[in-house]
């Protein structure tokens, strides 16, 4: 596996470097917009100055032109008119100078316009347009004329604002046109609202976006520095999927090794060691155990009756079923042995010696039950003499670790109570268990055995008394009678505690039956006998 610390270190590298860049960014943008702010501002005034100079330029060229130039031009007495280029002399009065101060401003500055209309002009000029906003406009004024109205409108790239402010009528104007001529009304009073004088600003926004190039040279660099981002995660993303990919492989290829390697150990084992419980080291500790051995009658003989592929599935079949009940049972598979299975309780896991010896025995009365189903489907598929199996079971310390060398290890357990356990099931009847009486005083409550010869064995100072089983006892102390014989042409296994009700009177006419059957080969084997 390779080493994480550079990984990590170079991520906690590229985190520091981002976290730095964005900082940078983030510090970047206000600074950026302060100073297009602040040339947005100089470029306004600016435009403003150049434009108010431009309307002042083309009042003074008017003023020049049209009022001081007349009157210096003129011998006769200066007079104030509205048709004023029609008099030698003449100037024009305020609103024909505003009117045409209007046309002056907006012909020399196409950004400012300024307007001077009524809708009440004298009958020698032309009637002014007035637009739906002026209108509104003139009507809103005369019922308040104090106030100053605005309007601001335009395109996505244009904008203009519209500044409408009223025309008063003053003394002088009221006496004027209440008696001029030419004036479409006569009854004026002071204050009233004659027109409106109008000044509108345009201002397309293209024409300042220039004004933003310190927020557009940061948007370029933040641009630029985002699209080299993207590609250098994108190049990390790349580089990470393939990482993932070739650890994906490589768990899944772990996987698959493990669930291999799992095949060759007991699944306690198998956990402790891939969880990492268990050290894989040479190490035993010496634990009371109860220890398991079976092994199949006459499993010599079987394989020469049957062909190799037979014998094989067969055997495979049983060890598969055994191993299965032992599993269920919580026992520890050690080993095959050929046909033989060593078997222990009481580590890794253990409840308890008593409950041990306990899961032990009821794990031997199962498997036998099991075989009993296995050898009646063998004989449905041919085979005359299905296994019969010897069992014996013994309770002690072992040492109980990891055996070998640092190469190879093998997890088992070594000792006499190992080795007993084997001697006792060698003594025992095919379809036979045998306890030895350590195992025998932890489970005699729930059992009924009876006593064997006595037997030595060597590594072990004091004779071992063997107890065979002959039943279970159920719950309230009654004995329930478990039956099993097995030999050529025989296979025998009843246990009444787990026969059902429907079933108790098949078994019992299937027993007459035999029973019958075997009196009369008795009775043909005795004729003879009695004709001599």
């Amino acid at each position: 596996m390779p080493n994480s610390a550079p990984l990590r270190k170079h991520a906690l590298k590229r985190v520091l470097v981002t976290a730095g860049i964005l900082v940078l960014l983030l510090l970047g943008l206000p600074v950026a917009v302060w100073l297009d702010l602040r040339n947005l501002s100089d470029r306004v005034l600016r435009q403003h100055a150049e434009q108010l100079n431009t309307a002042i330029t083309g009042i003074r060229a008017f003023y020049g032109q049209n009022v001081v130039g007349r009157i210096l031009g003129s011998t006769t007495p200066t007079k104030v008119v509205h048709n004023y280029k029609d008099i030698v002399g003449a100037i024009p009065i305020p609103a024909t100078m505003s009117i045409e101060l209007g046309e002056v401003i907006s012909s020399k500055e196409g950004n400012i316009q300024y307007r001077f209309v009524s809708d009440y002009p004298f009958r020698g000029r032309p009637a002014h347009k007035l637009d739906a906003f002026e209108r509104e406009s003139l009507a809103a004024l005369r019922q308040r004329p104090e106030q100053v109205l605005y309007r601001v409108e335009g395109s996505l790239f244009d904008r203009q604002v519209r500044l409408v402010a009223p025309v008063i009528m003053g003394e002088a104007c009221v006496r004027c046109h209440n008696v001029h001529v030419e004036s479409p009304k006569k009854d004026w009073k002071i204050g009233d609202v004659r027109g409106i004088q109008e000044i509108e600003i345009r201002q397309p926004i293209a024409a300042n976006i220039f004004a933003f190039r310190y927020l557009l040279g940061y948007m370029a660099v933040a641009a630029s520095v985002g699209v080299g981002f993207i590609a250098v995660q994108h190049r990390q993303a790349v580089a990470i999927g393939r990482a993932n990919q070739e650890l994906e492989e490589t768990n899944n290829f772990l996987a698959a090794v493990s669930m291999k390697i799992a095949k060759y150990l007991s699944p306690q084992i198998y956990k402790g060691i891939f969880s990492g419980q268990k050290d894989v080291v040479i190490a035993t500790e010496r634990k009371k155990l109860t220890i398991f051995f079976s092994d199949i009658k006459d499993f010599t003989a079987t394989t020469e009756r049957l062909q190799p592929e037979d014998l094989t599935q067969l055997l495979n079949e049983y060890l598969t079923e055994m191993s299965r009940i032992a599993l269920k049972h919580g026992a520890t598979v050690d080993k095959f042995i050929g046909d033989a299975m060593l078997v222990f309780f009481g580590d890794p896991e253990t409840r308890g010696v008593a409950n041990d010896a306990k899961a032990c025995l009821h794990m031997a009365i199962e498997m036998q039950r099991s075989l009993v189903e296995l050898n009646a489907s063998w004989r449905h598929r041919g085979v005359e003499q299905p296994f019969r199996v010897r069992m014996g079971i013994s309770t002690g310390f072992c040492n109980v670790g990891n055996f070998g060398s640092n190469d190879r290890m093998d997890y088992t357990i070594i000792g006499a109570e190992a080795n007993l356990a084997a001697r006792l099931q060698s003594i025992a009847e095919p379809g036979e268990i045998v306890l030895s009486y350590e195992t025998y005083a932890l489970v005699r409550d729930i059992v009924r055995a009876k006593p064997l010869p006595a037997i030595k064995m060597k590594g072990i100072s004091r004779e071992i008394v063997p107890y065979a089983i002959e039943g279970l006892v159920n719950q309230v102390g009654q004995r329930a009678a478990v039956i099993s014989e097995h030999a050529t042409g025989l296979d025998l296994f009843v246990d009444t505690e787990v026969v059902d009700d429907e079933a108790l009177e098949r078994a019992k006419r299937a027993l007459q039956e035999a029973i019958e059957a075997l009196d009369v080969r008795l009775a043909l084997r005795a004729e003879p006998k009695a004709a001599s």
